[in-house]
């Protein structure tokens, strides 16, 4: 630039702080930032802002405050970014009433603070299982004109089904369609994972089912579908799983063979193996092949049963499929077998690590005892 007689502007520069707080060489920050002014550039707020950014990260909270300061005593206010960063800071570190402090004093210099400044301060309160701090700076946040976004919805619904407040959860639940906003996937997919883990399964359906019933459900969500299912048929809810399956075809949202595998798996291990199989065939009729493990599992299922004729119908269809796609039965047989092995073996050795693990932490804590 120099070569070009350009000098660097206000932009450029900000660019160059990025990079070196990205790179964590804050001291080369610092530099820069005074080196500006040498130059004739006041620093503006996003200049300083990086800044302490970076120093948040790193824990230095003490020389961030330092450098918001500075920014203010050289007649640069700080504006709802800078102000925000520095409330994530003390908040990432637990430091929540300096958040609060902060908080107060943008508000009285008249800014408005977002739902990203409140939600820093909300998410360390859930860290500490705080609901009752959640609740209330919600309805701070109503006072003054900032309306809760879904991210911070989220936050309190997820925090009220962990403490097995479940009414709190679906009144805030309400709440949010009281006051206009749509429930999006996410406000779904953390009411439901809510209720599954305090074991309202009956509700943890329904949710899921209007979820699917305004056309939120799609690939993204296999998740939260691989978990209700589980749930409901370790809990022996046969019926309400098909239930759920029902309404997700009746509605006619997108199921690939991940979606098939789910629930096909699903079944198979919880005993189910007629009702595997007989999904498994739904699925080769929308010209959908299972994968080799899939069909490996149903196998060995059936070779308990002793049904073989099922057993046929299924390894008949397969074959075909397996030729028009121009894949060697035997191939997709043998890896198959392959695959299903080494599932349970990743599942034996994860349970020898965890019981290690468990051994360990013992030993650790009669040593220390001792």
């Amino acid at each position: 630039m120099k070569e070009a007689s350009l000098e660097p502007d206000i932009v450029v520069y900000n660019n160059l702080l990025c990079g070196y707080v990205l790179g964590n060489k804050m001291g080369d920050a610092f530099d820069l930032l005074k080196g500006m002014r040498r130059k004739g550039i006041d620093p503006n707020a996003s200049s300083y802002t990086i800044v302490v950014k970076g120093l948040c990260k790193a824990d230095r909270m003490v020389e961030a405050m330092r450098v918001f300061v500075d920014m203010e005593n050289n007649g640069c206010q700080g504006d709802v970014v800078a102000y925000t960063t520095l409330i994530s800071g003390f908040c990432k570190w637990e430091k929540v009433e300096r958040a609060y402090e902060l908080l107060d004093r943008m508000i009285r210099k008249g800014l408005m603070p977002n739902s990203l400044t409140y939600l820093h301060i909300i998410l360390a309160h859930e860290k500490k299982e705080e609901l009752e701090k959640c609740l209330e700076l919600t309805e701070e946040m109503r006072k003054i004109g900032c309306v809760p976004d879904a991210g911070i919805y989220n936050v309190v619904i997820r925090l009220a089904c962990k403490l097995e407040e479940v009414k709190e959860a679906v009144r805030v639940w309400n709440e949010i369609e009281g006051s206009g906003l749509s429930p999006g996937v996410d406000n779904f997919i953390v009411m439901i994972h809510g209720f599954i883990g305090q074991g309202y399964l009956i509700e943890a359906c329904e949710y899921f089912k209007e979820m699917v019933g305004r056309g939120l459900f799609c690939v993204p969500q296999y998740g939260v579908l691989k978990d209700l299912l589980n749930f409901l048929l370790r809990a022996e809810k046969l019926e309400m799983a098909k239930g759920v399956w029902s309404c997700i075809v009746s509605k006619g949202c997108e199921l690939n063979v991940s979606a098939w595998t789910i629930w096909i798996h699903a079944l198979s291990s919880k005993g189910h193996v007629k009702e595997a199989c007989s999904y498994c065939l739904e699925m080769m009729d929308v010209d959908l092949m299972p994968q080799p493990d899939t069909f490996a599992k149903l196998m060995r299922g059936l070779r308990k049963l002793y049904n073989r004729q099922i057993a046929a119908e299924i390894t008949d269809k397969v074959r075909k499929m397996a030729a028009d796609r121009e894949i060697t039965f035997k191939m997709y047989k043998r890896r198959g077998e392959r695959d299903l092995r080494e599932k349970v073996k990743e599942k034996a050795d994860g349970r020898k690590r965890r019981s290690r693990r468990s051994r360990w932490s013992g030993a650790c804590s009669r040593a220390d005892i001792l």
